[in-house]
């Protein structure tokens, strides 16, 4: 009977299981979810969390014996290890909640025994598992940039555990402030609220409609200059219209890839990583061209080698995110897995 360790990932709207045997293999590569009915209370979660467990156990044929660990990936902000802060996405009833203590009662007692249970910030979950894959049997580590409605950051050390700081709030480098001057970019207002000129607000969808705001006067005779779209609207568009060559949504995605590329170059200096995972829907291969991700990718790269070290500029390997909505999940239980051999 082989030991497993299971990851659940709790989302604002969806909850998704994942397991890993003892040696890291993913149990499974199919996407496991259901509903995370945050809207009936806290007590719903913890319940859907353990249905999801009994749906995944029961679909791969195994049993609550096997469990050595669980982890559970959750957004933040947190105001201590397991306690969830106010989140702007869960109900306001949320804050406080001490999710750590319910999720591990319950696995207890379903389980009939206590259950290691470790959580963390679902982003760095994310790199974890992505890491995984990348370095194979290497002892590397490596830096993950995800771009989707903000910037997703993780940094994974050698051991394959990532950096969540004193305070939980460990490489939330979406929010240090771009180098403008380099970018030639004016300073973009963040959904944080600070109007420094995050990372975030140049590499991602929030900071989309200030593009257009910026880039638009260039080019008079462009659709969406006479568009009555929303502005949403107008940004959720760039991605299709990049793929057709439109100019406009071309040179809003290079910025957005030289922004990244800088980030690359300042994370690389402090953190000297082998890799660096590149997420997001940008490199999604079902929605975005092969054209469209190498120049994505090519102009990530040239952006940050000038200001990388020499031996960097050799050694660093910049790759896509190949798990998508599964790296979460499978980051939990890899997080259990890791923690259960270092105690």
């Amino acid at each position: 009977m082989k030991d497993i360790f299971i990851g659940t990932d709790s989302g604002a709207t969806t909850s998704k299981t994942a397991g890993v045997y003892a040696d890291g293999t993913p149990i499974s590569l199919e996407l496991a979810q259901s509903s995370t009915s945050s809207q009936l209370g806290s007590a719903a979660v913890v319940k859907g969390w353990i249905e999801g467990v009994e749906k995944f156990l029961a679909a791969h044929d195994l049993s609550w014996d096997q469990i050595k660990g669980v982890g559970l990936a959750m957004p933040g902000p947190y105001q201590s290890y397991g306690v969830l802060d106010r989140s702007p996405n869960l109900p306001p009833s949320f804050a406080g909640w001490d999710f750590h203590s319910d999720y591990a009662a319950a696995l207890e007692a379903k389980a009939g025994r206590a259950i290691p249970l470790v959580t963390g910030n679902d982003g760095n979950y994310g790199g974890v598992a992505e890491a995984a894959k990348v370095r194979g049997d290497k002892k590397a580590s490596i830096i993950m940039l995800a771009p989707g409605s903000g910037l997703g950051a993780a940094y994974v050390d050698s051991r394959g555990l990532p950096l969540d700081g004193d305070t939980l709030n460990g490489m939330e480098a979406g929010h240090m402030p771009a180098p403008l001057h380099l970018l030639g970019l004016p300073a973009f207002t963040c959904g944080c609220g600070r109007s420094w000129g995050c990372f975030e607000a140049y590499a991602s969808l929030s900071g989309l409609p200030q593009f257009l705001d910026y880039l638009l006067p260039k080019y008079p005779d462009h659709e969406l200059a006479h568009s009555t779209a929303t502005a949403k609207e107008k940004a959720l568009s760039l991605r299709t219209r990049a793929q057709h060559g439109d100019p406009l949504a071309l040179e809003i995605f290079d910025y957005q890839a030289k922004a990244l590329g800088l980030h690359v170059a300042n994370l690389s200096i402090a953190l000297d990583a082998e890799y660096v995972v590149i997420g997001g829907g940008l490199i999604d291969p079902h929605a975005t061209t092969e054209a469209f991700r190498t120049r994505y990718l090519n102009t990530i790269h040239t952006s940050a080698e000038p200001w990388l070290f020499p031996v960097q500029r050799h050694s660093l390997k910049i790759v896509p995110a190949s798990l998508g909505e599964l790296s979460q999940g499978i980051g939990a239980a890899l997080v259990a897995l890791y923690t259960a051999k270092l105690s």
